[in-house]
């Protein structure tokens, strides 16, 4: 470690000492805190936008170290720390949206009935928890409150398996063992790689709109009519829920659903447009909606050949309602975003693992059918994802487990193996429905614009002609020297919202 401090220390003074250090420095500030940021070459010419016509053009051999240096966007913060950062801030404006309107989402939202719900994943086998009965500490964030004994239990005895179906440890926050089966064996990993993939939501969305519609019926509510985007007249229910929804992985590997569920109106002339429901339909009328739904939501998944019956997929027991913005908590529409939005910068890390998409070379490093419990969780991804073809029924599979003969159908399963780096979940980590707020887009679009605007080049417009050469800083005392300086740049912006903060309080005091 010494060696390679002093070569990074060595290569940042050659760096500084360069007559165009400065100019090297503003030349990368756009990625400057990237990790790994994206190198291209190419051309890049300014064009009139009215006009077309060329101003100027350069390539890339003219510009510092032959390049350009583009952010590369990563939103795990285990990857790139300050890009994770950028989308943590997006993803906290698209949720803060749609709860209190801005950025092309009327304000008019704010007055909307809004729930926050929590959908568990169901029990695949007793793991290592840690229970607080009851909270004494002042802040959950920093708490030391003792915790009780993981499964205590005196007559447990031992599981099928020989190993002992009770644990009387304490468990600290940060200890390995939490979230780990107490059999692996008696754990059902298949289940559990199901369940991940499984389109429980969509189903429980539909019940939701179903319930809410029975409920207009039965309190006399006439439906509208409303024109598609086709020409067709519908008559639809003048309730609709808008949702915005967020995936978060446990330690034992399942993903847990927050969802902010928001009731709006119909225009009968203006589908698209977002008005306030009706009068008739409340909060309430959402929240007894979401319980019937996730009780009497159940699929049963297609057949494969190591059950042919299928899976059930439903939710757990914990369904957590909550209701923002009625003054009957501390559940406020700021801290509900910022809640959500930490899970942008988040993946698979809570568990353990972190990895790219796994291949036929790669998957061995990490699925084992005899390992542990995050290698079994693999190896039932890349197992009940395997393509059907004909085979032996003692043939191996690519990690060591020996299956019958599979038909020649498609398998719909498939999709575990280009998931299996995620447990088995491929969906983003978070997703909404088209009317509830903005977009990831719109937030990039308005940036782009503020940025050409801050370096007074409006009237012109560049157009690249790049190509991709490589990824990360060329030298280690490159990035000590680009991510110091882009770190000395947000602690500047920080200092002057808060001088520009406290200027305007002193204002409105002395009036």
């Amino acid at each position: 470690m010494p060696t390679i401090a002093a070569g990074r220390d060595a290569q940042a003074l050659h760096r500084a000492a360069t007559p165009d250090f400065f100019g090297w420095l503003e030349h990368t500030r756009a990625a400057a805190g990237c990790s790994r940021p994206i190198r291209l070459t190419g051309t890049l010419t300014a064009v009139e936008p009215g006009t077309g016509r060329v101003v100027e053009q350069r390539h890339t051999d003219e510009l510092p170290d032959r390049t350009l240096y583009k952010a590369c966007g990563n939103r795990r913060a285990a990857q790139c720390p300050d890009c994770a950062w950028v989308y943590a801030g997006d993803a906290f404006q698209v949720v803060r949206c749609g709860l209190t309107g801005g950025k092309t989402v009327p304000t008019t939202v704010a007055r909307h009935p809004v729930v926050f719900v929590t959908f568990t994943a169901p029990s695949f086998g007793p793991v290592h928890h840690r229970h607080i009965p009851r909270h004494t500490c002042a802040d959950r964030r920093c708490c030391d409150c003792r915790p009780a004994p993981c499964h205590a239990r005196r007559n447990a005895g031992t599981c099928p398996h020989g190993q002992p179906a009770a644990c009387f440890v304490r468990h600290d926050a940060d200890d390995p063992q939490l979230g780990r089966p107490l059999c692996l064996d008696c754990y059902d990993h298949d289940h559990q790689a199901v369940w991940n993939a499984g389109e429980l939501w969509r189903r429980t969305k539909q019940a939701i709109e179903r319930h809410l519609t029975a409920l207009c019926r039965q309190r006399g509510i006439r439906l509208v009519r409303v024109v598609t985007d086709s020409g067709k007249v519908r008559r639809v229910p003048p309730v609709r829920v808008s949702h915005g929804k967020v995936a978060e992985m446990q330690r034992r590997g399942a993903v847990h659903f927050h969802v902010l569920l928001r009731l709006d109106g119909v225009d009968p002339h203006d589908r698209h447009a977002l008005v306030p429901p009706l009068a008739g339909i409340t909060a309430d009328d959402l929240d007894a909606a979401v319980h019937a739904a996730a009780r009497q939501i159940t699929v049963t998944t297609p057949a494969h050949p190591d059950r042919p019956q299928g899976w059930p997929i439903a939710w757990g027991e914990q369904v957590d309602v909550r209701r923002i913005g009625t003054g009957d908590g501390d559940v406020t529409d700021g801290k509900v975003a910022a809640y959500l939005a930490k899970y942008a910068t988040k993946s698979t890390e809570a568990t353990g693992h972190c990895s790219t998409r796994l291949t036929p070379d790669t998957v061995d490093a990490y699925a084992d059918p005899e390992g542990d419990h995050l290698a079994r969780l693999i190896d039932a991804c890349w197992r009940l994802g395997r393509p059907n073809h004909t085979r032996s029924s003692n043939t191996a599979t690519p990690t060591g487990g020996r299956q019958g003969d599979l038909d020649s159908k498609p398998n719909p399963y498939a999709g575990l193996r280009r998931w299996a780096h995620m447990l088995g979940y491929g969906g983003h980590f978070l997703t909404k429905a088209r009317r509830y707020s903005i977009t990831f887009g719109l937030l990039r679009d308005i940036r782009a614009t503020y940025r050409r605007a801050e370096d007074d080049t409006a009237d012109t417009i560049t157009v690249g002609a790049l190509t991709f050469i490589g990824s990360g800083w060329l030298t280690n005392g490159d990035a000590l020297l680009a991510n110091t300086a882009a770190a000395q740049h947000r602690e500047r912006q920080r200092v002057g919202r808060e001088e520009l903060a406290h200027e305007a309080w002193l204002t409105g005091a002395a009036a």
